[in-house]
């Protein structure tokens, strides 16, 4: 290639001076993507909630609330395995702005949904949007921030979905509980954040040029770059412990609050699954300045502990205990994914990037969702309480044996 077309190409990459006018700068572009990132999850636990609501207004079965919760997760895992690396390909601008149209569209699905089948069906539209855009989102996140913090954009890539979700059940709860019509204003005021959110994007600069290969990287696949390759199997059963317990909470925590507890109050059903996340969120943060290693070893650590008294909780009826077990895998399990996210984001070369997010959301959202559809399956047999019980004692198990795999790589590494 002469110097003339190489100077020639980088040209046509970048935008016109009259169109870079009208681009966000890059310190105003990192908040807005990082805010961008946290909204996508603050809708993705909204519902949570109210599908206790729901249930008792349509009278459909556990089994049919967990699918509703699933078929958002099996959902996502398609979208990410379709359109996880579009964004490599045709940047990350067009891709974020026609996944938050989908997200408003969604919003407004539920919004308009008068039974079992139409919930359904706004998590569907859900989990592609969020599937479509979560390795984008948070490879643009990281790409965004200035130079000297990029393991702050990490972090924020990391920490971005487990806030989220604490908000979004948080702010349903209280809704719920204070609301005269929580559904119309919990899903308008998201699909009109959105819209916005879409309108923001045309303003954001680009961080990836353009290259060939947009519909062939359309073919599902899973690709994890060589270099990346033993840190991310290393970190499988991390990723396993946490998604697996977040599922649970966002899927039948409400219902173990009510039938196992007798607790029948919004906020508290909101509250017990923020604590989950919001402290997995601020985790990260209190333990910044340990090496992602140790921050990987003592979170598995606690997120162990804490599924263990969560399952002696349910055993004994402690509501108190089941709290303190929540915040304990809350804060271990938000800890040791952090550390994941940081411990790869470095591995990854920048047409990589979305492609190794996607990857690493793809293994997360299979222990999401398909644990939890499996247990709405086993509670007509077993019945609520010995289901969860389970569910806690795998938990435990999964994140006993990531734990001891990180301390004994610090042990070597010693």
């Amino acid at each position: 290639m002469t110097a003339s077309t190489t100077a020639s190409t980088t040209a046509s990459s970048q935008p016109s001076p009259a169109a870079a006018r009208w681009r966000l700068p890059a310190k105003a572009a990192f908040p807005l993507l990082a805010i961008l990132l946290f909204a996508f999850f603050v809708a993705g636990s909204a519902p949570s909630p109210l599908f206790v609501v729901f249930q008792q207004q349509w009278g459909f079965s556990p089994a049919l609330l967990t699918v509703a919760f699933a078929i958002y997760a099996i959902a996502l895992l398609a979208s990410l395995l379709v359109a996880g690396s579009l964004s490599d390909h045709i940047g990350r601008r067009p891709v974020v702005f026609t996944a938050l149209l989908l997200q408003a569209g969604a919003m407004l699905t539920f919004l308009m949904a008068g039974s079992i089948n139409g919930i359904i069906a706004a998590r569907i539209v859900q989990g592609i949007a969020t599937g479509m855009v979560s390795g984008a989102l948070t490879a643009a996140v990281v790409e965004a921030a200035p130079a000297a913090q990029k393991r702050l954009g990490a972090m924020i890539g990391s920490v971005s979905p487990l806030a989220g979700l604490a908000v979004g059940a948080l702010l349903t709860g209280v809704a719920v509980q204070y609301a005269l019509h929580p559904v119309p204003l919990v899903f308008g005021v998201l699909a009109a954040i959105c819209v916005i959110g879409a309108v923001a994007t045309l303003f954001l600069p680009e961080s990836v040029t353009p290259r060939p290969g947009a519909l062939a990287s359309l073919v599902p696949r899973i690709s994890v770059p060589v270099q990346a390759r033993a840190e991310f199997v290393r970190g499988v059963p991390t990723m396993l412990a946490v998604w697996s317990f977040a599922g649970l909470y966002l899927s039948l925590v409400p219902s173990v609050l009510q039938q196992i507890f007798g607790i029948h109050n919004g906020i508290v059903n909101g509250l017990a699954i923020a604590a989950f996340f919001g402290l997995g969120s601020v985790s990260p943060t209190l333990l910044r300045s340990l090496p992602p290693v140790r921050m990987s070893a003592i979170g598995m650590s606690l997120l162990a502990v804490g599924a263990g008294l969560v399952a002696v909780s349910l055993a004994t009826h402690s509501v108190g205990l089941f709290f303190v077990g929540t915040a304990l895998s809350g804060f271990g399990g938000g800890s040791a994914f952090s550390a994941q996210v940081q411990t790869l984001a470095p591995m990854g070369q920048p047409h990589q990037r979305a492609e190794l997010f996607a990857a690493l959301y793809a293994t997360s959202y299979l222990a999401f969702s398909v644990p939890a559809m499996l247990a709405g399956r086993l509670i007509a047999p077993l019945g609520l309480p010995a289901t969860v019980e389970g569910y806690a004692a795998l938990v435990l198990a999964v994140a006993a044996l990531g734990a001891w795999l990180r301390w004994t790589s610090l042990r070597r590494a010693g």
